[in-house]
């Protein structure tokens, strides 16, 4: 007698016999092979959702909210339950099922540890804060390199077909910025990318780049040593899992989280239809500062940046407008409550040994001179100055109008 086991994601049962002889019984409706999932960690699970097909960023935050933020238990649900989930059909609950049909786990582990890359999920510390504010952030991201996004950050976008002009704002920009402390956030495309990040690396600043693919693909081609440079010294993010190529689709969920990593855009040099459009309409969605740099009226390469000043862009003249506008939202936020008389100082949180020491020489209200404080500290006027502008965003110092600083706390 012949006797054969059927498995599939609804029964398992058991056929005996052969012709026509054949009887099927039943032995377990709503089963399904559990034994890869339940050796799952939330972080593999979460890889797993990241990379199965037709499941938007969207789709799997309603799956996790579902599910109690558990990926693994996603994973463990009938299909009966994933379809219960708003935007779940067959195709998506099917797939869910039977993941290991869609994607190799093992094999993406082995890449990740070849290519010294790491997966950090939603739930990680070294997850970017800010890109957990937008309305669909990735659930996961690869990342190359050992920065983490946690201070402020300025994405620099535009034209991959750029003139000198725009070259050289771009460069001086992210240069300016990032010896001020900002983080330099781009897509390391052709033209206005690659300058923004070799300005913030030629300072010694800090710069990320965002790809429309996986970290195994370099595009383009020729940036292979600035990848290199940013992985070194920076870092390189992906929602994208390893073999995935750019297209229509990713790049616009790149751009979204260029802006999202970012307090602030500057689009430098956009034509009407450029993919810097759909960065600065994501930035506006997202409630960051959105800047255009103006050009030459007769050129398409200024085309966008002009669209988006009539649509109410703020007009970039100089660093000095994103430092003031970055100071405006911060003077809306709750002022901190000053010690009492005698007290020792407050402890303040996220401060560098440098910017800590500014602090100390400015406590029980002294109001001291750029010079005054470099000369307390030793220090020249050029590392002064940004060490100031940066206590000044954390609204923990105030510049008076004859020049002096003050403690605002």
């Amino acid at each position: 007698m012949s006797c054969e086991w059927q498995i599939t994601n609804e029964e398992l049962k058991i056929v005996v016999g052969g012709g026509g002889s054949r009887k099927t019984c039943i032995l377990a409706n709503g089963f399904q092979s559990k034994r890869m999932v339940t050796d799952l960690t939330t972080r593999q699970a979460f890889m797993v959702l990241n990379a199965l097909p037709h499941i938007g960023p969207i789709t799997l935050h309603r799956l996790l909210e579902a599910f109690g933020d558990d990926p693994v238990a996603v994973l463990r649900a009938p299909i009966a339950r994933l379809g219960a989930v708003k935007g779940v059909g067959t195709v998506i609950a099917s797939t869910l099922s039977q993941w290991e049909q869609h994607w190799n786990l093992a094999r993406e582990e082995e890449l990740l540890a070849q290519a010294n890359v790491a997966f950090v999920t939603s739930q990680d510390q070294e997850y970017p804060v800010l890109l957990k504010e937008i309305h669909d952030p990735p659930i996961g991201l690869y990342r190359k390199g050992s920065y983490n996004v946690t201070g402020p950050s300025v994405a620099i976008v535009g034209s991959r077909r750029t003139t000198l002009y725009g070259q050289s704002v771009a460069k001086k920009l992210a240069s300016e910025l990032a010896r001020a402390g900002f983080c330099i956030v781009s897509g390391l495309a052709r033209g206005i990318d690659t300058c923004a990040h070799q300005g913030a690396l030629e300072v010694g600043g800090k710069t990320v780049a965002v790809l429309g693919c996986g970290l195994d693909i370099i595009y383009p081609p020729e940036n292979l040593d600035l990848y290199r440079q940013l992985a070194a010294e920076g870092a390189i993010y992906s929602e994208f899992p390893f073999g995935r190529r750019a297209d229509r689709q990713s790049f616009p969920m790149r751009n979204r989280v260029v802006s999202g990593l970012s307090d602030a855009v500057v689009v430098v040099e956009s034509d009407l239809s450029g993919g810097s459009m759909i960065t600065a309409r994501f930035a506006g969605e997202q409630g960051r500062i959105l800047f255009a740099v103006p050009g030459r009226i007769d050129q398409s390469s200024s085309a966008g940046c002009h669209q988006l000043l009539r649509d109410g862009a703020i007009l970039f003249r100089g660093v000095d407008d994103i430092l003031e506008e970055l100071n405006y939202l911060q003077g809306m936020r709750p002022i901190p409550v000053q010690a009492e008389p005698g007290q020792p100082p407050p402890r303040l949180p996220n401060l560098t040994d440098e910017e800590a020491e500014i602090m100390a020489h400015l406590h029980n209200g002294e109001s001291l001179s750029m010079d005054r404080l470099g000369a307390l500290t030793g220090r020249p006027s050029h590392e002064i100055s940004p060490l100031l502008m940066m206590l000044e965003l954390k609204r923990l110092v105030v510049k008076k109008i004859d020049g002096h600083f003050e403690a605002a706390v």
